[in-house]
């Protein structure tokens, strides 16, 4: 007799029917869970994330294929960046996280690199957090570990995060290392790439947070919690992590690694709060249909029926952060919607939720006058006309 199904197993297995027979799961990664983050409305993304379909390959099924993600050039050159601030047991990215963020402590020599290898997401990530323990539980000394692997809890599923490097300091503090592949010109990049660094940064500290709060709940002795607190029993002080993570990246036109401090507490703040109104996935996948499917192999009309039975939130901060955001702008402009027009313009208009109702109101057809955005709307019209009959004489 097979065991029961628990309420995990049967998430997990409902999201492959819904990902599709035989179709391999593509990880979400802190770049997507960022822009889910910055869109919490949209269930549409959500879903799909959640169950680990390529939104790339089903807006190409859906005829909207996405010009969204990085060319091969830049994923080659950054990934020998990376090899290049790696290099010799990380004793440069060592030397940069001393120089910037830890001065007080000694200097980085024989560092522990410690072998993160498993099997499979679950595997490294039980891997990382006994290594982290372990560094944690003996300070005194540095710990590298390159391409660590976390876990987040992201709307009732957990999503498994690689940063570039986490460095334990010699006081068992964590710090989050992000190495990209943008230049630093005279001590300072593009702001709009910075920021999409903080934000990712910001996800991996809320999944060491949550990794903290579980090291620091454990007893130290390996006691049991019931058990009577004495020395072996009491809980161990649950580790810092740095809310000033470090951005590595090339010194202006060179490949020389350089270094900058980011202060990315706004954006954790940011992205723990949207994380949080994310609707749980579960309840998102048991108001889908009976046999709704995302699997690309599906007939077109078949495919834009399943997506389409998912409310999406367009917005033009969509096109550079997802792969359906030409199918989902097509529909939105079918549809009238003032999203398309951008959140602010939507926020403004409170309840008038098409421009065919914008227009209404403003030509006084319908609409509250009591309502603030009515009467903006309708003040608006009044001086177009104005002007226009001004022009006209």
């Amino acid at each position: 007799m097979p065991p029961p199904r628990t309420r995990g197993t049967a998430l997990r297995h409902r999201l492959a029917e819904l990902r599709g027979p035989d179709v391999p799961a593509k990880a979400l990664d802190a770049r997507a869970l960022a822009a889910l983050a910055a869109n919490p409305g949209c269930a549409r993304r959500a879903i799909l994330d959640g169950a680990g379909v390529d939104k790339a390959v089903l807006a190409s099924s859906l005829g909207s294929p996405s010009a969204f993600g990085q060319s091969q050039f830049a994923l080659t050159r950054g990934n020998a960046f990376e090899a290049k601030v790696k290099a010799d047991g990380g004793a440069e990215l060592l030397r940069l996280v001393h120089d910037k963020l830890d001065r007080s402590a000694e200097p980085p020599v024989d560092a522990r690199v410690p072998d993160l290898t498993a099997t499979g997401p679950r595997g490294r990530t039980a891997r990382t957090e006994l290594e982290l323990r372990e560094a944690t539980a003996h300070p005194g000394a540095w710990t590298l570990l390159d391409h660590p692997m976390l876990a987040l809890d992201v709307a009732g599923s957990p999503a498994f995060l690689e940063p570039d490097a986490v460095v334990v300091h010699p006081d068992g503090s964590w710090t989050v290392v992000e190495i990209k592949s943008f230049p630093l010109l005279d001590g300072s990049a593009d702001p709009a790439k910075v920021g999409a660094a903080a934000r990712q940064a910001a996800v991996y500290v809320l999944a060491l947070e949550e990794l903290a709060a579980r090291l620091g709940a454990e007893p130290e002795g390996g006691a049991e919690p019931e058990e009577d607190a004495g020395a072996e029993g009491a809980a161990v002080p649950a580790p810092r992590v740095r809310h000033r993570v470090l951005l590595v990246c090339p010194r202006d036109f060179s490949n020389q690694p350089a270094a900058s401090a980011v202060d990315i507490r706004k954006q954790r703040a940011v992205t723990a709060r949207q994380l949080a109104r994310l609707t749980r996935i579960e309840d998102i996948a048991d108001a889908l249909p009976e046999g709704t499917c995302f699997s690309p192999e599906l007939p077109a009309e078949e495919l834009t029926a399943a997506v389409e039975s998912v409310p999406a939130t367009y917005a033009p901060e969509c096109l550079s952060a997802c792969e359906l955001a030409f199918h989902c702008r097509t529909r939105s402009r079918q549809e009238g919607a003032v999203t398309s027009l951008g959140r602010p313009v939507r926020a403004e208009l409170g309840g008038l939720t098409t421009v065919e109702d914008v227009l209404a109101a403003a030509r006084g057809e319908a609409g509250d006058p009591g309502d603030p955005a009515v009467a903006a709307l309708r003040r608006a019209a009044a001086l177009r006309a104005e002007a226009l009959e001004a022009a006209c004489r």
